[in-house]
């Protein structure tokens, strides 16, 4: 499978006002991840919010989606990114975030337990 924009992760002040808004606007549905994290889990581009001052990023972060996470992280560091956050487990995978040569904060994820 070719790398696909998979979600999309929010920085919020307040994970049920934010699942307050976006339910009520568009009817999304979320699932909590603990007290500061909740996420829509359609299978399609998700959307996730991260209200944990700690874990948040500065602005949205768009989530690609790849089959081997090794491969991905040396593939950007090749390319010319900078990794600012190593492979890491999460609940759903593990993932990694990075800078690319214009400072836009991505991440890569590999799905799986």
């Amino acid at each position: 499978m070719p790398a696909r924009l998979n979600y999309l992760e929010l920085p919020v002040a307040d994970t049920a006002r934010s699942k307050a808004f976006f339910n009520a606007a568009f009817g999304w549905t979320f699932a909590d991840f603990g007290p500061t994290y909740a996420a829509t889990t359609s299978g399609d581009t998700d959307i996730g919010f991260q209200a944990d001052t700690a874990e948040k990023t500065a602005a949205a972060l768009p989530v690609i989606e790849v089959d081997d996470l090794e491969a991905a992280e040396a593939a950007v560091w090749s390319a010319g990114g900078t990794i600012t956050r190593p492979i890491f487990a999460f609940p759903g995978g593990r993932r990694f975030h990075f800078r690319d040569p214009d400072g836009h904060e991505l991440a890569v994820t590999q799905p799986g337990g």
